[in-house]
């Protein structure tokens, strides 16, 4: 054996012994809260399409024709080859969504969140960010080589500790988060570290790829309140609620033009297809005129923890922390076998000792499939 393949090799026994290594299984997903695995039809609580669009007829359509019009792929980056027409549409949508004055789309989530952070900040600079933001923000941080301190999950009080103590030492400062944390369900605190960053003249950035079409009629946690949270870097993606694929960041356009002509993930990586802008622009139609629908995936989550008897869901996603990652194993493949497929979160993806089932509600879930969900959970999880 090569060497190369034996460090692989000891490496994925180590994991397996701990029972974290990660496994592709092929399923073939539907766009109505369905999902095939070897033969069997289960009901999905496993994706973030919340509001089913990547399979709405009307956002196919959009796509199909952007394909029969402009090709398959866009040929370069948006600077080199040149800006596609669709993408103007797209970008003052998703800004007008968000009430900002300009918007800028990238290749995906995580794509802009390395692009965004290291523009901004650099080696003298400081960013305090909530200790669960996704993997992509801290990843982005350590990028822009600016001094990173992490904050308590949604600790306000030790978020200005941090602040009191070394803002003064830094000529700029980011506080970062996710607006609705993605494996744990809950909201960060945003009109109060709104107030924090203007109290410590810090730029405070969201990551909303889970609030983004479900929360706040449809226009993110930033709006969850009912009055929108003064946030200046609203950031997400269109890959879930919005049922496409990309990333984007709405701005004043100064930051956004600055963002443009900086954030080298956008510089150098090739635009998204026009089909997928086409899709995108025709999923924030639905999102904006269809307010009921943009509700629904969060009733869905809070019917499921009303039957379950836990705290009431603050989105569309519940977690179950169990602990033990075998045992997390053990309860996914049994709501498998009742027909319900449900994935196990495990290290590093949370914290070690948090390992979980994660449940991710949408628009399609049947209130009867939410139940009998939940009379499950109970009978043989809790209970076992």
């Amino acid at each position: 054996m090569q060497p190369l393949d034996q460090f692989a090799a000891e490496k994925l026994l180590q994991l397996e012994s701990q029972n974290l290594r990660r496994i592709l299984v092929e399923t073939h997903r539907s766009t109505n809260g369905t999902a095939k695995r070897s033969g069997r039809e289960l009901i999905s609580f496993a994706c973030n399409d919340y509001l089913n669009l990547s399979g709405d007829s009307r956002v196919v359509r959009a796509a199909q024709k952007a394909i029969e019009q402009y090709g398959v792929g866009a040929g370069a980056s948006r600077l080199v080859t040149g800006n596609h027409p669709l993408y103007q549409n797209l970008e003052k949508r998703l800004a007008r969504l968000k009430n900002t004055e300009d918007a800028c789309v990238f290749g995906s989530g995580y794509l802009a969140n390395l692009g965004i952070i290291p523009s901004l900040v650099g080696a003298k600079d400081l960013i305090v960010a909530d200790e669960l933001s996704h993997a992509c923000i801290l990843a982005a941080s350590k990028l822009s080589s600016a001094h990173l301190e992490v904050f308590r999950h949604n600790d306000i009080h030790h978020a200005a500790e941090i602040l009191n103590e070394r803002r003064a030492q830094h000529p700029h400062a980011m506080i970062l988060t996710d607006g609705v944390f993605s494996m744990d369900g809950d909201l960060a605190p945003l009109n109060e570290l709104s107030a924090l960053a203007k109290d410590y003249e810090s730029w405070l950035m969201t990551d909303d790829a889970h609030g983004v079409g479900v929360l706040g009629a449809g226009r993110g946690s930033t709006f969850s309140s009912g009055v929108q949270a003064e946030v200046p870097l609203q950031m997400g993606t269109l890959s879930k609620a919005i049922g496409s694929y990309g990333g984007y960041l709405c701005a004043s356009k100064s930051v956004i033009n600055l963002i443009r002509t900086r954030a080298r993930t956008l510089i150098y990586s090739t635009g998204l297809p026009p089909a997928i802008v086409a899709a995108s622009i025709a999923a924030l139609e639905i999102i904006e005129t269809h307010p009921e629908l943009t509700a629904r995936p969060l009733e869905n989550a809070q019917l499921f923890t009303q039957f379950l008897g836990v705290p009431e869901a603050e989105s569309c996603i519940v977690p179950l922390v169990l602990g033990d990652p075998e045992q997390t194993l053990r309860a996914s493949e049994s709501l498998e076998k009742e027909g319900y497929l449900v994935t196990a979160i495990r290290p590093p993806t949370v914290p070690t000792g948090t390992a979980r089932l994660r449940f991710a509600f949408t628009a399609a879930h049947d209130p009867k499939d939410i139940r009998r969900l939940a009379e499950i959970v109970k009978q043989k999880i809790l209970k076992g």
